[in-house]
C-alpha cells in the first residue's frame, strides 16, 4: 500500500475567525488529488480515532486526500456547538469544501461522506450546491428531520429524543486536547457555559414546522443534483433514506441496504459485511476522477433479502441473499382486509385495543450500534399483549420488498393517542420476528403540519406507512400484523391510557412476484489493527425487572467503554447508565434517568464530566431535567442545572 502521511491538526479558518481542526491523510509525493471530507462532532482525536483509521487512510491510499473535521465547538475545533445541522454548521462545511478545493494538493474536486450526523449534513450541504462538491456518500441518515429522525416518528415522540439529547450534552462537555490547544481550559469553560440542553427544544416542536423543515432535503428534491451513494441497514432506525433518495433525487443515485445496525457496512453486525471502502472508491473514482468504474450500470437498489432467523437481539449474522433491483421495483400490492377472509382468520371486528404501557420490551434500540441486545428480539410476548391479525400458514414463499401501508377505521376514547403497527414473521415454533414497524400519532392523521386532537368517540379514517423492508417468508410461516396503543420505551407514552376501537382496516403488502437478479458485493477489506492500547476492557449489561406487586417494569442498561490510550498519549473512556421504568396501567408513571461520565487524561492532566438527566411527564407537560458537572483533577470547576417543562400539545 502506498505511504500515507497524516497531519493530525490541520487548521481551517472560518470567515468569522473560528479555526476548525481536522485530521488530514494523503499520499506523500504525489500530484494533486481529489478531496473527501467527513464533518461530525464526535472527536477525531479520541472517540472516533480507531473508526476513522479504518476508513480514511485506506481511501487516501487509493489517491485521495481525506479530511476528518471536528465541527465547531467539538473536539479540537474552536467555537460553540448550538444545535444539530444549523445554518452555521452547513456554512462551515461549504467553507471547508472551498478551502480543500483551493489547496495545491487538491484537483479542485471534492466529495463529502458520513454516517448518521455526517450523512445528514452531507445531504444538506449537497442541497446547497457548493461548486466544488461533486459527489456524496451518505450512510444511515434521513431525508426528513421530523418524519424519520430520532425525535419524532409518525408524529409520536421517540424516547430517543431524550436519550440523544443526554448523549450530546455529555459529548459536547469534553475539552480539546491540551497537546493541541494551549487555550484548552479557557475554551472548555466557554463550552461548558454555552452547552445546550436540547431535549426540551426538540420536544417543543411538535409539528412539522420551519425548525424541522430546515435540513430536510425532501423539501426540494430538485436541489440534490450531485451523485449520491446512499447506504442503510435493516437493523437500523434509518432504513427509509435509501429508497427515498433513489426514487426522488434529481442526480444519479445508487442505494445499498444490508442487514446492518447503525455502523459503516465494512464493520457492522449482523453480517454479512461488504467491502464498503471498495464501493466508496468506485464511487469517488467515477465522480471525482471521471474514471469509467461502471457505477452507472449498477442496479439502482442493492438489497439484502432477509430470510427468517430465530429472533436474536445480539445477532452476529443474518441468512439471506443480495439482490439487485431498479429504482421502482415491479412489486404488486396485495391488499388484505383485516378480519376473517383476509388477514386475521380468528380476529373479528370491531375489536378493542387498550395496551398495557409495558408493551414494547422487545422493540430494541432506535439505532443499535452493536450486538449488546440492542436489536429487536422475539416479538411473541409483545404480540400476546396486542391485537393480532394472523394469516394462514404459507404454502409457498412470499417476498416482501418495499413499504407496507395500513388503513384503519377507528374511534378513540381520548383526544390524544397513538397506534403502532408491527409486521412479523411467525415461525412454526411460535417465535415472532419483526419485519417492519410503523406508528402514527392520531393527532397527525391529516398531516404533521397542523395536527388536531381527536374528538373522543367520533369515527376517523387513518393511514400509515411502515418502514421499508426486504424479507422472504418461508412455507409453513405465518404473517402477523400486531396493533397496539403503547410501545415503551421506544415511544414516550400518551398522557392517558387510551381505548382504541377498530371497526375496519386493510393492509397493503408490496410483493415481489419474481426472483430478482443476485448481486455479489465486494469482500470486506482487511483493516489495520487498532493502534490504541487498552488499559481496561469494556463491559455491558442489560436487565429487565418486574415488581411482582405493582407490575412496574424497569429496564437497566450499563455500557462502559473501558479505558484506552491513543498513540499520541491521550487516555479516554466513558460510562453510561440508563434506567427506563413504567407501570402497566399508568402512562404518567413513565420515568427515564441517564447518567453519563466522560474521562480524559494525559500525564498529570485529568478532567472528568458527569451528566445526569431525568424525564417524566404529567397530563399537561413533559418535564426534562439535567445537571452537568465538570472536574479538573479532583476539583469541581463547573456545575449547571436545567429544569424545563414542555407543554403537551399533541403528544
Amino acid at each position: 500500500m502506498p505511504t500515507v502521511m497524516e497531519v493530525p491538526d490541520q487548521r481551517i479558518a472560518m470567515p468569522d475567525g473560528v479555526q476548525l481542526s481536522a485530521r488530514l491523510w494523503r499520499q506523500a509525493g504525489v500530484g494533486p488529488v481529489p478531496a473527501v471530507i467527513e464533518m461530525i462532532p464526535y472527536r477525531k482525536r479520541d472517540a472516533t480515532a480507531a473508526r476513522d483509521e479504518a476508513i480514511h487512510p485506506w481511501i487516501a491510499a487509493q489517491g485521495y486526500a481525506c479530511l476528518r473535521v471536528d465541527l465547531r465547538g467539538t473536539g479540537d475545533s474552536e467555537g460553540i456547538l448550538t444545535d444539530e445541522y444549523t445554518a452555521e454548521e452547513l456554512a462551515d462545511a461549504c467553507t471547508v469544501i472551498a478551502w480543500a478545493a483551493a489547496q495545491p494538493w487538491c484537483t479542485g474536486a471534492v466529495g463529502m461522506m458520513g454516517k448518521s450526523w455526517g450523512a445528514f449534513n452531507a445531504l444538506q450541504v449537497a442541497a446547497l450546491q457548493p461548486p466544488a462538491l461533486k459527489a456524496v456518500i451518505a450512510v444511515c441518515g434521513t431525508v426528513d428531520r421530523f418524519g424519520d429522525d430520532i425525535h419524532f416518528k409518525g408524529g409520536c415522540l421517540l424516547a430517543e429524543n431524550f436519550g440523544w439529547a443526554s448523549v450530546m450534552l455529555s459529548y459536547s462537555s469534553r475539552p480539546a486536547d491540551p497537546a493541541l490547544r494551549a487555550d484548552w481550559r479557557e475554551d472548555w469553560l466557554r463550552r461548558l457555559e454555552a452547552n445546550p440542553w436540547l431535549a426540551p427544544r426538540w420536544a417543543g416542536h411538535q409539528t412539522r414546522d420551519a425548525y424541522w423543515r430546515h435540513g430536510s432535503v425532501c423539501e426540494d428534491w430538485s436541489r440534490l443534483t450531485v451523485p449520491i451513494l446512499a447506504i442503510g441497514g435493516w437493523a437500523d432506525g434509518y432504513m427509509n433514506m435509501v429508497g427515498a433518495l433513489v426514487r426522488n433525487a434529481s442526480g444519479p443515485v445508487r442505494g445499498i441496504v444490508g442487514p446492518w445496525v447503525h455502523l459503516y457496512p465494512h464493520m457492522a453486525v449482523p453480517g454479512p459485511r461488504i467491502g464498503f471502502l471498495t464501493e466508496a472508491v468506485r464511487w469517488w473514482d467515477r465522480w471525482l476522477k471521471d474514471l469509467p468504474t461502471g457505477v452507472e450500470d449498477d442496479p439502482a437498489l442493492r438489497l439484502y433479502l432477509q430470510d427468517h432467523a430465530p429472533p436474536d437481539p445480539s445477532a452476529q449474522s443474518r441468512v439471506g441473499q443480495w439482490i439487485g433491483l431498479p429504482a421502482r421495483p415491479a412489486t404488486a400490492t396485495l391488499t388484505l382486509p383485516l378480519g376473517p377472509g383476509g388477514l386475521g382468520l380468528e380476529t373479528r371486528l370491531p375489536a378493542r385495543i387498550a395496551s398495557p404501557q409495558t408493551l414494547g420490551a422487545a422493540a430494541g434500540e432506535y439505532f443499535p450500534t452493536g450486538d449488546h441486545a440492542e436489536m429487536a428480539g422475539d416479538q411473541a410476548a409483545d404480540d400476546a399483549l396486542s391485537l393480532c391479525f394472523d394469516g394462514p400458514a404459507l404454502t409457498k414463499p412470499m417476498t416482501l420488498v418495499g413499504r407496507a401501508t395500513l388503513r384503519l377505521a377507528l374511534t378513540l376514547d381520548q383526544p390524544v393517542g397513538m397506534v403502532v403497527a408491527r409486521l412479523c414473521d411467525v415461525a412454526p415454533d411460535g417465535t415472532s420476528a419483526r419485519i417492519a414497524h410503523g406508528m402514527l400519532n392520531l393527532c397527525h392523521r391529516a398531516g404533521s403540519a397542523s395536527p388536531q386532537p381527536l374528538e373522543p368517540g367520533q369515527p376517523v379514517q387513518v393511514a400509515l406507512t411502515l418502514d421499508a423492508m426486504a424479507h422472504r417468508l418461508q412455507p409453513g410461516h405465518r404473517l402477523r400484523l400486531a396493533l397496539s396503543t403503547a410501545y415503551w420505551p421506544f415511544l414516550w407514552p400518551s398522557p392517558r391510557r387510551v381505548v382504541l376501537t377498530l371497526t375496519a382496516g386493510a393492509l397493503g403488502l408490496p410483493i415481489l412476484p419474481e426472483a430478482a437478479p443476485e448481486w455479489q458485493p465486494p469482500r470486506p477489506e482487511r483493516l489495520p489493527p487498532p493502534r490504541q492500547r487498552t488499559l481496561r476492557p469494556p463491559a455491558w449489561s442489560r436487565q429487565t425487572e418486574v415488581d411482582p406487586v405493582t407490575g412496574r417494569q424497569t429496564l437497566s442498561i450499563h455500557d462502559d467503554s473501558g479505558e484506552v490510550v491513543e498513540p499520541h498519549g491521550l487516555t479516554h473512556g466513558d460510562t453510561v447508565d440508563e434506567v427506563w421504568e413504567i407501570t402497566p396501567d399508568d402512562p404518567l408513571s413513565a420515568r427515564a434517568t441517564i447518567r453519563w461520565e466522560q474521562r480524559l487524561s494525559r500525564g498529570d492532566w485529568r478532567v472528568r464530566t458527569v451528566v445526569e438527566t431525568e424525564m417524566t411527564g404529567t397530563d399537561t407537560d413533559l418535564r426534562m431535567k439535567a445537571r452537568l458537572t465538570a472536574f479538573e483533577g479532583d476539583e469541581q470547576v463547573f456545575q449547571r442545572d436545567w429544569d424545563d417543562r414542555v407543554p403537551r400539545r399533541f403528544v
